[in-house]
């Protein structure tokens, strides 16, 4: 789909519009209606991802690749239960590093694997710790429900602005050895400070959910349609969604069964979160794997 960043811009400053209508009650749910969605079905086409990458034999029955994902999944709800700071660290991550590899990966031939690795874990590690330090309390919270650990409220700004410096350091050694991404840089500065705006206005949920849908699910679904068929489409989407379908239920399902077991609104995020990052494990690994295909088969 061609300038959808044009269209997630709109829509952000649509939601920061919002922001002023509703409530913030009202911002949480919006924000989970979105990330159960769209953000949830994002990743739950990951096994017809993986028959379709190169790098998976093609005599891996759906039921063998199927059981090696469901395992991942629990292996990270187990790692949550015994060393959850361990696990919240690898979640924090591998999330930063998600978040930047989506949005940077038209990079892959241009630079060492291990710098880009760098760069992107640092671009997207500055947008978590954008919506950690403009929330800092409520994250503070729902770190110690998940991990028992109290981090000192300075210690968010402190990472941000190491954050900030490693990225711009990066950001200017690839702006001296590649002219073509000099305008793309100075675009990815734009969306930041938009970022910066949405994570201010908003609340914690409603921000990340905006951020997370308009500038990572659907980007994501998209790139994964064009992955899948060669191109984009209403009719690619719809099959999209059809094959998605029975596993984003049975996430819906787990999401629905932590809410009314644990309806504490800060327990509710925290095990909503580690629900979060326990599926973002394989997904992760699956879309390395499919940008890892699209390089080799250019």
């Amino acid at each position: 789909m061609k300038n959808y960043s044009n269209i997630a811009i709109v829509a952000s400053f649509f939601g920061l519009w919002m922001d002023s209508f509703l409530s913030t009650k009202m911002q949480i749910l919006s924000g989970f209606l979105l990330i159960f969605t769209f953000g949830i079905l994002h990743g739950a086409n990951d096994l017809l991802l993986i028959k379709n990458t190169n790098t998976i034999k093609q005599t891996n029955s759906r039921f063998k690749i199927l059981a090696y994902y469901v395992m991942v999944v629990l292996a990270g709800i187990f790692l949550f239960y015994i060393i959850p700071q361990v696990a919240l660290l690898l979640f924090i991550i591998v999330s930063a590093n998600h978040f930047g590899e989506q949005q940077w990966q038209n990079l892959e031939q241009d630079f060492p694997s291990w710098l880009l690795l760098l760069f992107h874990f640092f671009y997207g590690f500055v947008i978590l710790l954008l919506l950690f330090n403009f929330h800092t309390i409520q994250v503070q919270n729902i770190i110690f429900k998940i991990a028992n650990v109290l981090v000192p409220l300075p210690y968010f700004w402190i990472a941000l602005q190491v954050s900030v410096g490693a990225f711009l350091g990066l950001s200017a050694y690839f702006y001296w050895k590649s002219e073509k991404i000099r305008k793309k840089l100075l675009v990815e500065f734009f969306f930041l400070l938009l970022f910066a705006i949405l994570f201010k206005s908003s609340s914690l949920i409603w921000g990340f959910a905006i951020y997370f849908v308009l500038w990572h699910s659907i980007p994501s679904i998209i790139d994964q349609i064009k992955f899948l068929n060669g191109s984009f489409s209403s009719t690619y989407f719809v099959a999209y969604c059809r094959a998605a379908g029975v596993y984003w239920l049975i996430s819906i399902v787990g999401i629905a069964l932590i809410y009314f077991i644990f309806r504490e609104e800060q327990l509710f995020n925290a095990l909503f979160f580690s629900f979060l990052a326990a599926i973002t494990f394989p997904h992760a690994v699956v879309i390395t794997r499919m940008f890892g295909t699209k390089q080799t088969t250019k």
